[in-house]
């Protein structure tokens, strides 16, 4: 089983990116492929429809092939502002578009439809960054993916990671596993 995992920010002492890197781990020890998409890599500017009318960016392509090639994923939502980043927002937006006269992303279903998508988040607050998934779930669902039942949101996720961002906490960890076991698990049987 292929399994994406990416968060939705670029700062380099995320405690998302140290999550998606855990759940990653995580994925490889259940047996799946999984692929750490850091979107830092990906030259994707903010959406906009005239950008886009002058051609898709070679970028935004590429996403949709990773996307795409993966029928299970893994999304750590950081929370700004009650909310999920604007970084999160503008890549699902371009992901979702369709490339018009392109043979494979005028079909505006794809790459969203039918992924397995697990959520998780972190927060040095008290909730976890569990206001951001709320937020970010119907979207996901409105985009034809199966969302997994199971999330986790970690709080206090300053003092939560060890010098080598691993969890100090075998239950934070547990709980972690559980997201990334139950994407697992469901991808398997929508796709057999």
């Amino acid at each position: 089983m292929k399994l994406l995992v990416f968060a939705g920010s670029t700062r380099q002492q995320s405690f998302n990116r140290r999550l998606a890197r855990i759940a990653a781990d995580l994925g490889r020890e259940a047996g799946a492929e999984a692929t750490l998409l850091e979107l830092s890599e990906l030259d994707i500017p903010m959406y906009n429809a005239d950008l886009e009318a002058r051609g898709t960016p070679a970028d935004v392509i590429r996403l949709k092939e990773v996307l795409d090639a993966h029928p299970a994923w893994i999304i750590c939502s950081p929370e700004y502002n009650g909310s999920y980043t604007g970084l999160l927002k503008n890549t699902i937006d371009w992901a979702s578009s369709p490339v018009a006269g392109h043979p494979v992303w005028t079909d505006v279903t794809r790459p969203f439809a039918g992924k397995v998508v697990g959520v998780l988040s972190a927060s040095n607050g008290a909730l976890g960054g569990l206001r951001s998934q709320s937020h970010l779930a119907p979207m996901l669902v409105n985009l034809g993916c199966w969302l997994a039942p199971r999330n986790y949101a970690l709080a206090r996720a300053a003092s939560a990671f060890d010098e080598h961002g691993q969890l100090t906490d075998a239950a934070q960890r547990e709980q972690v596993r559980g997201v990334v076991e139950q994407v697992l698990w469901a991808a398997r049987r929508l796709t057999d």
